[in-house]
């Protein structure tokens, strides 16, 4: 098949305004046009004649119109209106080449096929080519200023004007840029536009309304051939796709079908010819009006009393109503196509006005019930905004994503409403309802986002409480030179540790990063108040905390033993450490070192208060005669009054109080000495030791002389001791003279029954069934003596009582064979114990 017989090419109009009908239909038959429905497009081309139109067609679309011969002259090539299916191009496309306006052979004065060409490409055509040349642009006699009129006056004259590209091409483009070229064209037809007499309805109408404009440059076909294919073939790119969103032909309206195209062409070209002047009598047209305004009025009474319309009144009134839009475009569309029908044979141009009339007292009839649908979709899209954001946050999503899911999804839901709601009448416009809508859900969202916010910093500082009030309540009673680091250890890392979990509680809440500075930093200060409020109120007991402090040092010893006043402690010392570590714990508390600066506190207490170094030191008035108290002061040296606990005054007076209420302690504890040392004090004289020294000497020298007796007070010692440990002597009498000599009298005979019946049994070689019972009465013993006495009394010392018991049991057992072997158990046990 030939270029030719793809292309098509059929003259549509001939010179004398006659449409070719069977032409047109073997055309569409021919190029299968009915099949295509709404995806096809034309262009159509205007311009002065002998301008190249048909080659640029031809070169653009590859068609084959006919060209001027340039050999002959230049004259006029195309007469009538040509069209040709474009070759190669998606969707189908029509091109259409009008006759050259301008014409020598129509002279000046037959414009009429001029105006009635441009006026059918218009109603007809997608896009319009207004081919130019490029040395008339700028000038304000150029062959494209009538053009350009007739193009804007004949668009006045449409009956339903439909917005069209113009696309404005520069043929034989020069050396200056088409930036520069531009400007200019585009100035030339905003005043040409303004020049054009308009309708009082159109009369502010902006360009835009009509037209979409775009310029292109072509180079010169005779010259620059090569160049000129180029950009022919990079503008050709444009036209494919062209109906698409975004295309040359994307904004076009009321398509007709293309199974319609041939007789709709047909009716646009006659209602074109038939309407030459387009001037009707002012009688026709005075009827018109009044008859068209009363089926108007009458219209729009039914309308008002329609029962489908009050139905659907009062069923907004409760709340959204599915399929407003439809029932209600509906019910419109019932008395606008009566008024149609009725109104028919009218002036078209009264009938138009008085429907447009009719068309906007009915939408202000009924617009009042829409705005109070839009108030309950609104009401409807916040409230469930409110419960599926309470829903997202239970699931412990992030806030910030919680939000915009959810404004999402009810805008969405909202922008649906809005669809649903829409009539095809009118184009409303529910922007502010829907600003409104997004402003209410912002403000809900604010108020959600600082609840929560306020729970989980109420959280984390409940959290920051408990991790240092009983630590830090702890550290305070301990009280020692590492009190203040380990609190300050403490505070950071309780305080980074609640930083961290706080960051990551709040980074859903996606908060800008000077926000969350602030925060963490207000988390800071809360953790060292905390430290604060506690160091103050443990401060308000610090002389609790002392008289503890010091009765814990002065009663226990290293091992936190209880301490027993035997008589060997120096208790001057014991009790100058105890004070010394209350003292320690009054510095401690004196003032608060979270910031590490060194300070004299504790020195100057000590100094003051212990040593007694500082007042013996201080120079003395002589005005006055009193030496200058360093602790007469209410501030401390390098200690700022904020970080102030307790003043050096109240130091001084805490510590005098403490030292009257502690010296019953330490009397106490003299005291219980002194009686231990009376109570242990078995030993004669020392003068006594010597007088039995010198008047005994002569029975001594017997006693060595004479090895018998020598054996016999050996086994005297031995029953005695025996008798000493089993009768508890020493117990016995803790308690009273008398009371002792009555308990040993009931207990003497039976005693010494006792150790005869277990001499005799040793001696026989038989072991006693109670055998076992001495080692474990004697351990019981022990055990009773180490065990404190009862307050108040004054008691045997533990370790006395250990040992006199270790030396009885080993001189006891030494009597008898069995015992001797137990005697390297028993010693080791009872200096354990």
């Amino acid at each position: 098949m030939g270029k030719a017989d793809e292309c098509c090419c059929m003259q549509l109009i001939d010179g004398n305004g006659e449409f070719n009908v069977d032409g047109l239909e073997n055309f569409v038959r021919t190029t299968k046009l009915n099949h295509c429905g709404l995806s096809y497009a034309v262009v159509a081309i205007m311009g002065p004649q002998s301008s190249g139109k048909s080659t640029l067609m031809n070169h653009l679309f590859h068609t084959n119109f006919r060209e001027m011969d340039a050999f002959r002259g230049r004259s006029q090539t195309t007469k009538g209106i040509w069209i040709a299916k474009c070759v190669g191009i998606e969707p189908f496309t029509i091109a259409m080449d009008l006759e050259g306006s301008d014409s020598r052979e129509r002279g000046e004065d037959d414009t009429t096929f001029e105006k009635q060409s441009a006026l059918f490409a218009l109603a007809i055509a997608d896009i319009v080519l207004i081919n130019m040349w490029c040395h008339d642009i700028g000038r304000e006699q150029a062959a494209n200023k009538p053009l350009l009129k007739t193009v804007f006056q004949v668009m006045m004259r449409l009956f339903s004007p439909r917005k069209t590209t113009l696309l404005f091409v520069i043929r034989d483009k020069t050396k200056t840029p088409l930036e520069y070229l531009e400007p200019i064209l585009r100035e030339d037809i905003q005043k040409i536009w303004d020049a054009v007499p308009k309708p009082q309805t159109l009369k502010n109408t902006p360009l835009s309304e009509f037209f979409n404009v775009e310029v292109t440059a072509l180079s010169s076909y005779e010259e620059k051939e090569e160049q000129f294919k180029e950009q022919v073939a990079e503008l050709r790119q444009r036209f494919f796709h062209s109906i698409s969103p975004g295309g040359l032909a994307g904004d076009r309206q009321g398509v007709v079908p293309a199974s319609g195209f041939s007789f709709s062409a047909q009716q646009i070209w006659r209602v074109i010819k038939e309407n030459k002047d387009l001037d009707l009598p002012a009688h026709k047209v005075m009827v018109a009006t009044v008859r068209c305004e009363e089926i108007a009025n009458d219209k729009l009474r039914r309308l008002s009393a329609d029962e489908g319309w009050l139905a659907l009144e009062e069923a907004v009134q409760e709340g959204p109503v599915s399929g407003f839009g439809k029932r209600l475009s509906s019910v419109l569309d019932t008395y606008l196509s009566e008024y149609d029908m009725e109104a028919v044979y009218f002036d078209e141009g009264v009938r138009n006005a008085k429907r447009k009339q009719l068309e906007s007292k009915a939408l202000d009839f009924v617009y009042p019930t829409y705005s109070t649908l839009l108030g309950h979709l609104r009401s409807k899209a916040f409230e469930s905004f409110k419960i599926q954001l309470e829903q997202s946050l239970k699931k412990r999503e992030g806030f910030a994503a919680s939000v915009r899911t959810c404004t999402q999804s009810c805008m969405l839901e909202f922008d649906r409403g809005c669809a649903d709601a829409a009539i095809r009448q009118a184009k409303w416009d529910a922007s502010k309802v829907r600003e409104k809508l997004r402003r209410d859900i912002d403000t809900e969202a604010s108020s959600v986002r600082s609840v929560k916010l306020s729970a989980i910093i109420a959280d984390h500082e409940k959290n920051l409480t408990e991790a240092l009030s009983r630590p830090v309540e702890s550290l305070f009673e301990v009280g020692d030179e590492d009190t203040w680091a380990s609190i300050r250890r403490l505070l950071k890392r309780e305080t980074e540790a609640a930083v961290l979990k706080f960051s990551t509680a709040i980074a859903g809440f996606e908060m800008d990063q000077a926000a969350v500075d602030t925060m963490v930093q207000n988390l800071r200060s809360y953790a060292r108040n905390v430290v604060v409020k506690k160091a103050r109120e443990e401060a308000g007991k610090v002389l609790i905390h002392m008289k503890d402090r010091f009765s814990t040092v002065f009663n226990h010893d290293n091992d936190s033993l209880p301490r027993v006043w035997t008589g060997k402690e120096d208790i001057r010392t014991i009790t100058k450490d105890a004070r010394a570590a209350s003292l320690r714990l009054l510095s401690v508390m004196a003032a608060i070192r979270l910031d590490e600066k060194p300070d004299k506190v504790e020195s100057l207490l000590f100094s003051s208060l212990m040593d007694g170094t500082a007042a013996a030191s201080l120079p003395r008035d002589r005005s006055i005669g009193d030496s200058v108290d360093p602790l007469a002061s209410s501030m401390w040296e390098e200690v700022s009054p904020q970080d102030t606990l307790i003043t050096p005054v109240q130091c001084k007076s805490l510590w005098r109080q403490f030292k009257a209420e502690t010296e019953y302690t330490v009397t106490q504890a003299i005291s219980a000495q002194e009686a231990h040392k009376k109570n242990n004090n078995w030993m004669p004289p020392p003068w006594a030791i010597l007088a039995m020294a010198v008047l005994g000497f002569n029975e001594f020298m017997l006693l060595l002389k004479n090895p018998l007796y020598l054996m016999i007070l050996f086994v005297a010692y031995l029953l005695l001791r025996a008798l000493w440990v089993q009768m508890d002597i020493a117990a016995e009498f803790r308690h009273g003279a008398l009371p002792g000599i009555l308990s040993i009298s009931s207990k003497f005979l039976p005693t010494i029954m006792n150790l005869i019946r277990r001499l005799a049994e040793e001696a026989q070689g038989q072991r006693p069934p109670e055998a076992s019972r001495p080692q474990q009465s004697l351990a019981s013993q022990s055990f009773r003596y180490q065990t404190p006495p009862p307050a108040g009394s004054s008691s045997i010392p533990e370790s006395s009582v250990s040992s006199n018991i270790s030396s009885s049991e080993s001189e006891f057992e030494s009597s008898g064979p069995n015992l001797i072997r137990r005697r390297s158990t028993n010693i080791p046990e009872a200096e354990s114990s």
